[in-house]
């Protein structure tokens, strides 16, 4: 089994290193910053040793890898994701812009036809949150309104995009149809797993609303909101004044999800606190494991449309990706429950 995995970053440096506990031959490492290309490799080659092949060359589509993880910055994952996929490959992309994850779901026809794999938003949010929606929502028997809150970016280009989407605009999914909201409004304030806490969450161009949609179309609306301090604001039309971080720190996720069990009313909350970078690397990993043993779906879609996300937050609990519910307070879910 022959996995590539193109972008080093903080997160993809995170998939590297989970990819090593899968069940492959081959792995080729390729970024543009040799420099780290040749860091991240030599540390891999020493963790496995001779059990796997590492290769930093990049690969073609003449020796088309059984899986492409697209791991780089965003804007170019669709065209990235058609010439893989046309060459005979799976893809598992982590991007979290909504351009991107609106090219990647019209790529779902050539995915089909090719009887290949495309797994759309592999990271934290969205990735870990469509999961945490859909396992929520298997607890209700009917969804009338999900709602996504999430903190904290991973590396810089993480950070870059979650600068960008703050200005941008949003859609959500209200009474039947999608509406244009105003980046930058909408201000929520929600709580999140301790020690994060509680903060202040606003609309803006965040790709979950249409990941989650198609899985839930009877759903009077669904929202996502990202968390900001006034300085985030106020300088989200301006450029970036200082380079970001090489890793973002902590980070959280919220999901609300809203329906009827048994006749009543009821609202499962879940949550996760962890470094964007490092869960995001660990739900890639996840999700390229389950297009391996062909436990993902053909075609194009996110974490939401797998059908036992139950059995995928299992893995990610044993593999230290720790999901709470929140039962008057928030508690951890075990992970044979």
């Amino acid at each position: 089994m022959h996995v590539a995995l193109l972008g080093l970053g903080a997160a993809g440096s995170h998939v590297a290193r989970q990819l090593t506990q899968l069940p492959i031959s081959r792995l080729s490492l390729h970024d543009i910053d040799r420099q780290r290309q040749r860091r991240v490799a030599s540390a891999i080659t020493a963790a496995v040793g001779d059990d796997i092949d590492i290769s930093s060359e990049r690969p073609t589509a003449s020796d088309p890898p059984d899986v492409v993880i697209l791991a780089t910055p965003s804007g170019r994952h669709p065209r990235l994701a058609e010439s893989w996929i046309r060459a005979g490959s799976h893809v598992v992309s982590i991007t979290d812009d909504p351009d991107d994850v609106a090219g990647l779901l019209e790529l779902a026809p050539l995915a089909e036809h090719n009887q290949r794999r495309l797994v759309v938003g592999a990271g934290f949010a969205p990735g870990l949150s469509c999961l945490l929606a859909s396992y929520a929502a298997s607890q209700l028997d009917s969804v009338d309104a999900i709602n996504v809150y999430k903190a904290g970016t991973g590396g810089p280009n993480c950070a870059r995009q979650h600068h960008r989407a703050l200005k941008q605009t949003g859609s959500e999914w209200i009474d039947g149809k999608w509406v244009v909201r105003r980046g930058g409004s909408g201000r929520e304030l929600a709580w999140f797993p301790d020690p994060f806490g509680a903060r202040d969450c606003y609309r803006g161009a965040l790709p979950s609303p249409m990941l989650l949609q198609p899985v839930f179309p009877a759903a009077q609306r669904i929202s996502a909101r990202m968390a900001a301090t006034r300085r985030d604001r106020l300088t989200s039309w301006l450029p970036m004044m200082r380079p970001p971080h090489s890793d973002g720190g902590p980070g959280a996720i919220r999901v609300e999800v809203r329906g009827q069990r048994d006749g009543a009313i009821e609202t499962v909350i879940l949550g996760v606190m962890d470094h964007p970078s490092v869960a995001a690397g660990t739900v890639t990993a996840v999700a390229t494991a389950a297009v391996i043993a062909e436990q993902a779906p053909i075609g194009a879609g996110g974490l939401a449309t797998w059908s036992n996300p139950k059995a995928v937050l299992t893995e990610l609990y044993r593999r230290g990706v720790r999901v709470a519910s929140f039962n008057g307070v928030l508690a951890a879910i075990a992970a044979e429950e």
